[in-house]
């Protein structure tokens, strides 16, 4: 008999691996189909079991190289995943008994191999549930052992330790495999902090104060003890926003007033949008720019949801330059495609995603949208230029190119920030550039 959870998490798998499927779609999509069928425990196994294997991809690979004499290109998909999915069971879920995380992979072989698989995937996982998992890596080189023990790409290993040295870069590392929190920003157009805290605190969930001296949070709480929080009423009746702590700083440091013309040109999903309209008393006008109609779409979304009717939506691509609105805005939001190094602990298909060589064209990207929508700041008005990735040559490099090559924009020290990913907030960075008079 083959356990559904497991096998739901097994094609979910399956998917990411041979379609480049984005977990978090996939996931909803398998949950959707397979519904009658789950329970809220069954759901919560499954996106245990995709999120946790996706996140400790490399660290698992390696540990089947220990023990399989076949190499890993030469083992099925379903087979490798099914590996996977065990042996993230034996070592990081103390709930699931080992012989049950090794018996559900044996039947799952039985029916997704061929006559040998289950033999297979039994002896490894055999060997594996009698192994002390400090045990598995013995390894000097320091990039090698950070890469292999936190599942982070070598690359992105030798970029971090480059910029941040080897002691803070394992921490990046380890910080981008936690899990991430719930956070939550209230709507101050429709309710007040307080009022929302009892709301929620009558139906059992938890509501914390951020700890953050650092940032501006007191639009913001960490909730816990919640789940399907978009079916909750309060978020249907727009009292708040998901967002993280991080990603919320871009429209504080903006500082947006009312009745100024924004224009946030990276705009979708739209939580950076509505957050400058609710910072502006929703007076004012806010153009918000995406590439995709399907993504303004979702800016509208929240924007209604919110009670935001400020907000004007248009399909534009910010890499392309538009004479008319030269000096036209009051204060921009250019929150530009990245590589995301910092948010990984939210989106773990990242690291398997991502390649050295997209750098060189992300960066391309990223100065050209700075260098187009400068022109569309009014003189003394102000632009922040934002990235959830910490790479410098996706951050610091661009802005200080730019400084150089434009003489009528300037920053002071203190505008440029470097957020590094921990459990309460995801890394990004942020710089805050004025127009000169």
């Amino acid at each position: 008999m083959i356990d559904k959870t497991r096998e739901v998490a097994l094609k979910v798998l399956y998917k990411i691996d041979k379609e480049q499927a984005y977990s978090n779609i996939e996931l909803n999509e398998q949950i959707r189909q397979n519904r009658k069928n789950l329970d809220e425990k069954d759901i919560g196994l499954i996106s245990e079991l995709v999120y946790g294997v996706t996140t400790w991809r490399l660290t698992l690979d390696e540990i089947i190289k220990k023990y399989s004499k076949i190499k890993l290109k030469k083992i099925s998909p379903w087979i490798i995943n099914i590996l996977r999915m065990g042996i993230y069971q034996i070592i990081f879920l103390d709930k699931i008994p080992k012989s049950a995380a090794v018996n559900e992979s044996v039947n799952l072989a039985k029916r997704y191999g061929h006559s040998s698989s289950s033999n297979f995937v039994n002896a490894i996982l055999r060997k594996v549930e009698k192994t002390d998992y400090d045990d598995f890596f013995e390894i000097e080189d320091d990039i090698d052992r950070i890469s292999k023990t936190t599942s982070m790409p070598k690359w992105i290993v030798e970029e971090l330790v480059k910029e941040n040295g080897i002691k803070i870069a394992e921490q990046i590392c380890k910080n981008s495999n936690l899990k991430p929190n719930i956070t939550i920003r209230v709507n101050r157009l429709k309710i007040a902090k307080k009022e929302l805290i009892q709301k929620l605190e009558q139906k059992g969930i938890e509501c914390k104060e951020p700890e953050n001296e650092e940032m501006n949070t007191q639009d913001f709480l960490i909730l816990s003890k919640v789940k399907n929080i978009e079916n909750l009423q309060e978020f249907k009746d727009g009292f708040f926003t998901i967002q993280d702590l991080s990603a919320g700083q871009t429209a504080k440091i903006l500082d947006p007033r009312p009745v100024e013309m924004v224009l946030d040109a990276c705009s979708a999903p739209g939580g950076k949008t509505t957050y400058l309209a609710e910072l502006m008393e929703n007076k004012g006008k806010i153009k918000a720019w995406d590439i995709h109609e399907h993504r303004t779409k979702l800016v509208e979304q929240n924007a209604n949801r919110l009670g935001i009717n400020i907000i004007e939506t248009q399909v534009k691509d910010a890499t392309q330059y538009d004479k008319n609105l030269d000096e036209k805005f009051d204060k921009i939001l250019l929150d530009v495609p990245c590589l995301g190094i910092g948010v990984i602990k939210r989106k773990p298909d990242i690291k398997w995603q991502r390649k050295p060589e997209d750098i060189e064209e992300i960066t391309l990207i990223q100065r050209k949208i700075l260098e187009n929508c400068s022109k569309y700041l009014k003189k003394g008005g102000t632009l922040v230029y934002s990235t959830c990735s910490i790479l410098k040559e996706e951050n610091e490099e661009i802005v200080i190119k730019f400084l150089s090559e434009n003489k009528q924009f300037e920053i002071d020290g203190e505008n440029m920030v470097n957020i590094l990913p921990n459990k309460e907030k995801d890394g990004f960075f942020i710089c805050k550039i004025y127009r000169k008079k």
